[in-house]
């Protein structure tokens, strides 16, 4: 199945779904989205819900990294719509297979996985505070993404297996081999823009010609100068503080958000079996008389540890639940009493002594644990209430007034001008389309009105005043000639280059040695280069011809006219293709290659495996929430 599916996986369907493998599966920090929505379903995967609340999320979390889709055509967002809705369908897909296959992520796998993330680390080493800030900066909290890792690194594992599976055979990597290292013996010969330089003369005349036969190029689009007002959220954020007294309220008004399981704080000292058991076993119980001797437990960590994740800080885990620790560790963790000490405890890993610090008890996490999540959603709500209210009293003021210079002074700010705008946009609004469809608008560009307030996207808002209008008129032929004159000059190099190389390839053709021919039309001939894919030493667009053509046949080389990167022309004679040398790259080059194309061959594989569930699965799309009108319309 996944060898016939493979097969057919090229071009845009490939293209496709190789992008929803990279979302899916490329983890990257915690950017990464997971949300635990109900509500109405987006599509039913055999009987699996995707939820309509999780699809708009990712929707929502797509246009905040790409702001630009949000001002899109309804075409390109309903695409975008589509593409995630897939998106989650493989994730499901994958989710349900993994759940009927018994794939298992273990405690420390999940808890190795974190510490290798780069954000969550200082000094290459992980800090659990740097850990904390990164969730809640990113409006996270550690359950949540700890479960998304768990799931993330369940759909790695599989990803994995397959890609094991591929296999490249010696035939077709010595094939690659030897189309890679082939190489193309060739000679040049380019004519410069410069060598007709002092043959062209452009006339009066041709100019003016051109100008009236090209009525449409020189025309000077229409445009407005704008007055308008805007205020943004961002303007507004910068203005809210958010007190100690409203923090308070709003913690015990959502205490329940917060429940936890009980938390224990311990440090640990590991001792890895290293090939031998009884010697790692002996060292524990050594380290562990220490301990009940009176000598500091992180002092003993950073010294013997051979956890490098947490020897550093004096062998302390963090807060963590009972299911976050490896069994037999969380047995013993679980079962102290602060300040008490345990060991060795044998795991997989090796023998661990433990002390435990501190117990956090079940309920709600401490205000200081998710204080910057509660001050960002706090201000986050400010900010929003504080934008409309001023998004009201900019509406008011016009209502009341219909100025502009009213409307300004009722929101704090000036009224500000910009020139030149066109309906291809124009600073600062760019290529907004909500700003230049108000502005062209028929009852706002010619009558002196005012605009009502119009979103600009999510974060702006801003009215519109055209204070002078310009129609669409034609540049002046003085303007333009010298412009124009570049135009036909440029036309007539390249016209004459391209007759002159047209003219010597038919010579060459026709019995003329190529040197000689090359030399006899005044163009720069090169000697012969052994051209590989490795090693263009020509002109790209020489190197990509050379390397389409055919090969030669028996003393009859290969001739064709190029027009290059810098706008010459050039004719070469391919007269000679090398077969690939596999044995000239090293052997390590060699390797990293084969293995390069295994684990291509392993990524289409696994694209194969995705189509197939798919077609096997019963998939049900609530079309009508994939059509729905987003809050952009």
């Amino acid at each position: 199945m996944l060898q016939n599916l493979r097969n057919n996986i090229t071009g845009p369907i490939a293209l496709g779904i190789l992008v929803l493998i990279a979302l899916s599966f490329v983890f990257v920090g915690v950017g990464g989205t997971y949300n635990f929505f109900g509500g109405q379903y987006a599509a039913r995967v055999d009987g699996e819900e995707i939820s309509l609340g999780l699809f708009e999320a990712r929707y929502r979390d797509f246009l905040s990294d790409n702001p630009a889709v949000a001002t899109a055509g309804d075409a390109e967002r309903q695409q975008v719509r589509q593409q995630i809705l897939d998106n989650l369908i493989y994730e499901q897909l994958l989710e349900n297979f993994l759940d009927e296959s018994g794939y298992r992520i273990g405690d420390a796998q999940v808890v190795d996985s974190i510490r290798e993330i780069p954000d969550f680390q200082t000094d290459g080493q992980f800090n659990r505070e740097t850990y904390n800030a990164a969730l809640l900066s990113a409006g996270r909290n550690s359950n949540e993404f700890e479960f998304a890792q768990r799931m993330s690194l369940r759909r790695q594992q599989l990803q994995l297996a397959i890609a094991a599976t591929a296999v490249i055979t010696p035939a077709e990597y010595r094939r690659y081999i030897n189309l890679m290292t082939e190489q193309r013996l060739v000679t040049i010969a380019t004519f410069p823009p410069d060598m007709v330089d002092e043959e062209i003369v452009i006339g009066d005349d041709e100019i003016a010609t051109y100008y009236e036969q090209n009525p449409v190029q020189f025309e000077l689009p229409e445009s407005a100068d704008v007055e308008y007002v805007m205020i943004s959220r961002d303007d507004v954020a910068a203005g809210i503080e958010v007190s100690e007294e409203a923090l308070l309220q709003y913690y015990e008004e959502n205490r329940y958000r917060y429940l936890q399981d009980e938390q224990r704080e311990a440090r640990h000292i590991l001792i890895t079996f290293g090939g031998d058991e009884d010697a790692a076993e002996s060292e524990a119980n050594a380290l562990l008389a220490r301990l009940n001797n009176g000598e500091a437990f992180d002092e003993l960590a950073r010294e013997f540890s051979d956890d490098t994740g947490t020897a550093n800080d004096g062998g302390a885990f963090g807060a963590l639940t009972r299911s976050q620790f490896p069994s037999e560790l969380g047995a013993a963790v679980f079962a102290l009493q602060p300040g008490e000490i345990d060991g060795p405890i044998r795991t997989d890993f090796g023998y661990h002594i433990v002390r435990l610090d501190n117990v956090l008890p079940q309920g709600a996490m401490p205000l200081e644990q998710v204080r910057g999540e509660l001050v960002a959603e706090i201000r986050e709500r400010d900010v929003d209430d504080a934008y409309r209210a001023l998004e009201n009293d900019l509406g008011s003021a016009l209502f009341d007034a219909d100025d502009i210079a009213a409307a300004a002074e009722a929101v704090g700010t000036d009224v500000q001008l910009a020139e030149g705008i066109t309906r291809a946009g124009g600073e600062p609004f760019g290529s907004n389309q909500i700003a230049i469809d108000t502005i062209f608008d028929s009852a706002i560009l010619t009558t002196g009105q005012t605009s009502e307030v119009v979103e600009l996207d999510n974060v702006s808002s801003a009215v519109f005043r055209v204070a002078r209008y310009n129609e669409a008129s034609r540049q002046p032929l003085d303007e333009v000639r010298e412009q124009i004159r570049g135009i036909l000059t440029a036309n007539r190099i390249e016209s004459m280059l391209r007759q002159r190389a047209d003219t010597l390839r038919a010579e060459v053709e026709a019995g003329s040695e190529f040197r000689s021919a090359a030399e006899a039309a005044g163009a720069d001939v090169s000697e012969p280069l052994l051209l590989s894919r490795q090693n263009p030493n020509a002109d790209m667009a020489v190197f990509y011809s050379v390397f389409a053509a055919g090969r030669p046949a028996e003393n009859t080389p290969v001739r064709d006219v190029v027009r290059t990167s810098s706008g010459a022309y050039a004719v070469y004679s391919l007269d000679a293709v090398l077969p690939g040398r596999p044995e000239a790259i090293p052997l390590a080059e060699r390797d990293t290659a084969k293995l390069f194309r295994a684990q291509e061959s392993g990524f289409r594989d696994f694209a194969a495996f995705l189509l197939a569930l798919r077609e096997e699965a019963n998939i049900v799309v609530n079309e009508e929430a994939v059509a729905a009108a987003d809050f952009f319309q």
